[in-house]
């Protein structure tokens, strides 16, 4: 039986995640599976380890490189990396053995809590981050700047240049930004840049 507990700890806790957290506020549903998959998958030979000559350290190095493939392969954010990773984690702690037995929902419980806070629509609402290209060549960063700050009527804390095309007259930027409060700028930003783009 109390084998089970950890295992039934870790669906409960996957189930959170990804029905509970993630999907509400990302709508991606081509993830769901992923992390259902990758979460099962390391739970069922986590449990393997632990009855083999196996350690858990070698366990964990070959899941270590395998979700480093796994997330080269395509384009996550860095929240959705942070759901992949957590996925990850309570796998590992559904399936390794450990003691005392209130230490792995506790931990579980941590991790949920770390993403329910850390990816709340409450939290930062109002910085924003986003890759822009702008029809203008700006070779001058205060005159960037002072436009952007127009274009999206925010605050701007941080611009990195990626591309000035003097030929096309473009700029390629990525943009930290604050909206402020008022409404007409509320607006304007809710209906330019989706919740996943906010930092």
């Amino acid at each position: 039986m109390n084998t089970l507990l950890p295992i039934l700890f870790d669906l409960v806790a996957v189930s959170i995640l990804t029905f509970g957290l993630y999907l509400p506020r990302h709508r991606r549903r081509d993830l769901v599976v992923s992390y259902l998959g990758v979460n099962i998958g390391v739970l069922a030979v986590a449990e393997a380890f632990t009855s083999t000559s196996i350690t858990a350290g070698l366990g964990l190095g070959l899941f270590g490189v395998l979700s480093i493939i796994r997330l080269r392969s395509a384009e996550l954010d860095q929240p959705e990396v942070a759901y992949y990773f957590v996925s990850l984690a309570l796998g590992v702690l559904g399936g390794v053995p450990v003691s005392p037995m209130w230490l792995v929902p506790t931990l579980m419980a941590a991790l949920l809590g770390a993403l329910f806070i850390g990816d709340h629509n409450r939290l930062l609402t109002r910085y924003r981050s986003q890759r822009m290209t702008l029809d203008q060549a700006f070779t001058d960063e205060s005159a960037l700047i002072a436009h952007l700050q127009d274009l999206l009527a925010a605050k701007v804390h941080r611009v990195a240049v990626r591309r000035v095309d003097l030929v096309n007259d473009t700029t390629d930027v990525d943009v930290r930004f604050e909206v402020s409060d008022s409404p007409s700028a509320s607006a304007s930003s809710n209906g330019l840049f989706s919740r996943g783009v906010k930092s």
